[in-house]
């Protein structure tokens, strides 16, 4: 939450590592753009119907989707840069032999190998890109985010641009660039620590005898139905060449990007995480029908898609976190879980719109599609009560998020205590040191809440740290703020994805001991990040009763209001 200098270190200067991962991530999220412009150009050179162009997708999500139930058994026991190095060879081999086939059935086939390297790839990914960062997770999110958004938006382009050479330029381009990330990957990435526990196959599926995780498996499993029915059908209706398709779904991936990564947390921070999802799958499902409607006219369809990818970057966020918020179980294990159920919807989709609409016509399989929009509905409320009690914390049951853990000795009462918050960072000492002495100043004990996030990007959650190196943290900073006789306790607050959900406990707590300020230092996220509509910094400083401070060590603590919140945004642009 703070850099040691009052300004934010720039999350771009990061080891190799980190850039070979990245580098290949970006790469990673082209996939599924990149096909979509080169769908009707495979329709007519290998002289093959649209149902069956649809099975690439469906043999590449159901071999992704199953692999999900093996990949967490395979990191345990081989650890995550090897398990990462496979999946691009993986991805290297069958990408490049989808490009060499002359049928639509070799195709399909290949597609399938690749599906079972992006499973081992993407259950990883995230997670060392976080393990390989320097100063702390938060540029690597940053990093993560950027790659996702360049990802997306970019690889419809490069597929439109290549396509319109070939039919085989979108597959020769991923085994291109996949291998040099491969290779980066092979010579700057560490081999990293493996769990301490060795997960098994069949821990997926046991998770899923939990309630609040089958349900948003299920509401995803649908959502994802609609989804790849609309990127496995849309490109026909539109009627345009590969380098046209690559322009539409490039408006569609930015808008995706951008919902995503900047739009979805102020609205869970507004609005609370089942709200949004209602409205959202709503808006999906209405959409979806304008397609099926308007699936005569190219406009229609052209201008729907490239507007459904706001849904969708809201959609793949919150469903993400939801699915964290309510699974009692591990992170990896509740990815793996969620990751199968969601991908058997996507990869089942294509099939059965291809075989819906060789039957019918091309709008049924629409239809349907904003039906599984519209079902995902009743089924989200179904579990409304546990999202709500997971978010707010309400004592019903066991409470999932956000939880505060005391570390070291009990506080004694009696003295209004200052409050820091500090996340895990090269700054954080700094910000420490810093508050403890805005503590002596005004005679207060000073209390250090060390702030432990699930980080979630898009479709992937990953924790930061673990319980032992967040203990591990506050334990270094209460020995050496004792060692100068300075009176201090320690609490971790454990939060998953929701900033603002961590903010408003924080000042739940305050309220409930007394606290006579909460000081926060500067995010290595940087300005914009920090003092965002649905930042932990924003929410804090709305809810608490007490002052908030920001901390810097080379200024005068400055009190956060609505105002200065205002004015901190606009100096950052």
């Amino acid at each position: 939450m703070s850099a040691s200098h009052g300004t934010a270190a720039s999350p771009f200067k990061q080891p190799r590592a980190v850039w070979a991962v990245a580098f290949a991530c970006v790469i990673s999220f082209m996939g599924i753009g990149l096909v979509d412009p080169i769908l009707p150009a495979l329709a007519e050179n290998l002289h093959a119907s649209p149902s069956q162009v649809s099975l690439l997708f469906s043999s590449y999500l159901i071999v992704t989707a199953v692999a999900m139930l093996f990949v967490g058994w395979f990191s345990s026991r081989f650890g995550a840069k090897r398990t990462l190095v496979i999946g691009l060879a993986v991805i290297v081999v069958f990408a490049a032999l989808a490009g060499t086939s002359g049928s639509i059935n070799g195709i399909v086939g290949f597609r399938a190998g690749w599906g079972l390297g992006n499973a081992l790839f993407i259950a990883t990914s995230l997670a060392v890109i976080v393990a390989s960062a320097s100063g702390g997770f938060g540029g690597a999110i940053i990093l993560y985010e950027t790659a996702l958004g360049l990802g997306i938006a970019v690889g419809p382009l490069l597929g439109g641009e290549l396509g319109a050479i070939s039919w085989r330029g979108p597959f020769f381009g991923v085994a291109v660039l996949m291998a040099i990330a491969l290779v980066a990957t092979l010579a700057f990435v560490p081999a990293l620590p493996r769990p301490e526990r060795r997960s098994s196959p069949l821990d997926p599926l046991k998770a899923l005898r939990h309630r609040g995780l089958l349900t948003m498996g299920i509401m995803a499993l649908l959502y994802n139905w609609g989804f790849f029915t609309m990127l496995g059908y849309a490109p026909y209706p539109m009627e345009l060449n590969a380098h046209q398709l690559g322009l539409v779904f490039t408006g569609w991936g930015l808008l995706v990007a951008a919902f995503s990564v900047f739009f979805a947390p102020r609205l869970q921070a507004r609005y609370g995480t089942a709200p949004v999802l209602y409205a959202n799958l709503l808006g999906l499902g209405i959409v979806l029908a304008v397609i099926a409607a308007g699936v005569g006219t190219p406009a229609v369809v052209i201008v729907a898609v490239i507007l459904s990818g706001a849904f969708i970057g809201i959609n793949n966020t919150l469903t993400t976190q939801a699915v964290m918020l309510v699974s009692p179980v591990e992170r990896p294990v509740a990815s793996s879980a969620y990751g199968f159920l969601r991908f058997i919807g996507g990869g089942l989709a294509p099939y059965v719109a291809g075989k819906l609409a060789d039957a019918t016509d091309l709008s049924v399989p629409f239809y349907l599609g904003a039906a599984t929009f519209l079902l995902a509905i009743p089924v989200l409320a179904s579990g409304h009560r546990l999202l709500r009690a997971a978010e707010t914390d309400t004592g019903e049951g066991e409470p999932l998020t956000p939880v505060l853990t005391p570390v070291g000795a009990a506080p004694r009462g009696g003295t209004r205590p200052v409050i820091v918050a500090v996340g895990a960072h090269d700054g954080a000492a700094a910000t420490v040191d810093t508050a403890a002495r805005f503590a002596q100043d005004t005679g207060s004990p000073l209390e250090i809440v060390h702030v432990q996030q699930t980080a979630v990007v898009e479709e992937q959650a990953v924790d930061t740290e673990t319980a032992d190196q967040a203990r591990a943290a506050v334990t270094a900073h209460l020995d050496r703020l004792a060692a100068l006789d300075i009176p201090v306790t320690g609490q971790i607050l454990s939060s998953v994805g929701d900033h603002a959900a961590a903010g408003r406990v924080l000042a739940r707590h305050a309220a409930e001991v007394g606290a006579r300020a909460i000081a926060v230092g500067r995010s290595p996220r940087g300005p914009l990040a920090q003092f965002a509509d649905g930042s932990l910094t924003t929410a804090l400083t709305h809810a608490a009763d007490c002052t908030v401070v920001l901390v810097d060590p080379e200024h005068t603590p400055r009190p956060l209001t609505s105002a200065t919140l205002s004015e901190l945004r606009t100096e950052a642009h």
